[in-house]
């Protein structure tokens, strides 16, 4: 289930020495996030792609750092580890809006990203592959939000704990998770506020 981040906050061991935050981070979708300062409220269906692409863009730099793989903390990821997860929310949400455009009210499968991030040795990751398989998930999401038909946008889903969303609701949910990530390692946001 996405939801489950690794904001900057102090996480206990676990897994790889992270342990997930286990937070419903929907709120974001009425609300300010108080630690990023990002407003889903502002973004518009139109702003979906561009904000994508802006986000992948500013990972191929991040992931250019010298200490890209170096954790600030042994409980906090690295930027190469937010780069992995990153990836991965691009390609997990691709799929959740193609199920939402091809199935009437589904039931997203469960993605447990902590385990993800061990068995996919996001660590161990090449950087320049990062980059690469970044910016084509990046560039496939948001193609497919930029493509969604004007009457498919209060099309529904659902997490298995039950939070509903419908494809508007889920695409500013969405955004707000890459947004978060560069700011846990750069301290801003690449979209800018409005």
């Amino acid at each position: 289930m996405l939801g489950l981040h690794r904001y900057g906050a102090s996480m206990t061991s676990g897994n790889d020495g992270i342990v997930a935050d286990t937070k419903d981070w929907t709120w974001v979708l009425d609300r300010q996030c108080p630690e990023c300062g990002f407003d889903t409220r502002t973004v518009t269906r139109d702003d979906i792609g561009p904000m994508v692409r802006a986000n992948a863009a500013a990972w191929v730099g991040i992931l250019q750092r010298d200490d890209v793989a170096t954790r600030p903390r042994p409980d906090v990821w690295s930027p190469l580890e937010y780069a992995c997860h990153v990836r991965d929310v691009f390609r997990v949400f691709d799929e959740r809006l193609a199920l939402m455009l091809g199935v009437d009210a589904p039931e997203f499968p469960n993605w447990d990203q902590d385990a993800t991030a061990v068995q996919e040795r996001y660590r161990e990751q090449a950087p320049d592959v990062v980059a690469d398989g970044l910016m084509r998930a990046a560039e496939s999401v948001a193609a497919a939000f930029d493509a969604v038909p004007d009457g498919a946008w209060s099309r529904t889903g659902r997490r298995s704990d039950g939070s509903a969303f419908t494809v508007e609701t889920m695409a500013r949910y969405f955004v707000h998770d890459p947004e978060h990530h560069v700011y846990d390692v750069t301290g801003a946001t690449v979209w800018p506020a409005r």
